[in-house]
């Protein structure tokens, strides 16, 4: 029941989340608002996992998790009937040029049992036929996929979203930045309830500044700061935070203290993703036109999603291995778990490294209007405050 009604949560946010970006390009067409909008999108997103963290553990240990799903259903209507009433609505393309279901399919299937190997792998191990054999098949499938999409009219994915270094990059970035930030929230939540014996609402309280600092970085910040230094410098600075804070939760004793070993790696990561994230959507959709846009926002909305299945599952298997392997010698349990978590962040931590080499190799800089082009254009200069009223 929980996989059925997770799938059907998971159409309905993809329908949602895919084009919110698309959207936001094109009703901010000029770089500052744009920046703001993109901005305040990323302090949404930030308020709404911090108030998740806090609600869903109060929930939790107040009425029962089943509650945690419930609270969603009048926030989700709410929702829809503010976007009826206040987003303006824009004729598309629809279904009259035919709908790419035999490649949604193929993506679909291929991305799954890819995730369903890497999860198998502690069972049955890498070298295992199953193991083998089912990564053979999702990688045929995603070549299928792939080959289908270059070659059909309409396309789920048009490869010229590609043609961009700043679209791919952008993309890979964040798959990579995903899968670290993921491995650290899930066995971040498991080092502190398994390890150090926190409750539900304890996890989300020890979680919370993370995304306060998010939030506030993506909404007070962020668009000063593509706007002044541009995405790919802005973008460069905030991974790197992230890398560290990861290699600082590496060093997390069993007998860890929250103010001394916890606070600063999660203030970092908050400091990091709060900068890097708005940069980087700035980045995915700087080479979509605006018929692309829909499309763009897209591959952005798969790009993390994929990174965090793909990276969790490898992640939470390789801990689990090495934990196992701990027992086996003789270490302690929670020793072993400890470790486990250690290596998970680690490899989070190469993977974020993965991503500032991208950075600084593929990323090409997007230019910012300077202040007399904005003034110009009839816009203020970031960090100017913006007039009480103007001239009809």
């Amino acid at each position: 029941m929980l996989i059925g009604g997770r799938f059907l949560a998971g159409v309905g946010g993809a329908l949602a989340s895919a084009v919110i970006l698309g959207m936001i390009v094109t009703m901010f067409p000029e770089p500052r608002e744009q920046a703001k909008a993109i901005g305040v999108y990323g302090f949404v997103a930030s308020a709404g996992g911090s108030i998740g963290l806090l609600l869903g553990g109060i929930l939790t240990q107040a009425i029962s998790w089943h509650w945690i799903f419930v609270i969603n259903l009048p926030i989700g209507i709410a929702t829809a009937y503010g976007a009826t009433r206040l987003v303006e609505d824009r004729p598309g393309l629809g279904f009259k040029a035919g709908a790419d279901i035999p490649g949604a399919a193929l993506i679909t299937s291929s991305l799954m049992i890819g995730v369903y190997a890497i999860l198998g792998v502690s069972e049955h191990g890498w070298g295992s036929a199953q193991t083998l054999i089912l990564f053979a098949v999702s990688f045929a499938l995603g070549a299928i996929f792939i080959a289908r999409q270059a070659r059909i009219e309409n396309p789920l994915m048009p490869l010229r979203l590609f043609h961009s270094r700043n679209v791919v990059g952008a993309n890979l970035i964040q798959a990579f930045l995903v899968a670290g930030m993921f491995g650290m929230f899930f066995l971040g939540a498991l080092y502190l309830q398994r390890i150090l014996g926190y409750d539900a609402l304890q996890v989300g309280l020890a979680f919370l500044p993370t995304t306060l600092v998010m939030g506030t970085m993506s909404l007070g910040f962020s668009e000063k700061l593509i706007m002044r230094f541009g995405p790919r410098t802005t973008l460069i600075p905030g991974v790197i935070m992230v890398g560290i804070g990861l290699l600082l939760f590496a060093r997390t004793p069993v007998d860890g203290n929250y103010l001394t070993d916890l606070l600063a790696p999660l203030l970092l990561v908050g400091l990091g993703v709060g900068t890097s994230f708005p940069s980087l959507m700035t980045l995915a959709m700087s080479g979509a036109t605006p018929e692309d846009s829909g499309l763009a926002s897209g591959v952005v909305s798969t790009s993390m999603q994929v990174g965090g299945a793909i990276g969790l599952a490898v992640l939470a298997t390789l801990a689990a291995q090495r934990t196992d392997n701990k027992l086996a010698d003789g270490a302690g349990n929670l020793a072993a778990l400890n470790s486990g978590y250690h290596l998970a962040y680690l490899i989070g931590a190469i993977l974020v490294a993965a991503a500032v080499v991208i950075a600084f190799t593929v990323l090409r800089e997007v230019p910012m209007p300077s202040p007399e082009e904005m003034a110009e254009h009839g816009q203020q200069p970031a960090g100017e405050p913006e007039p009480a009223y103007s001239e009809a």
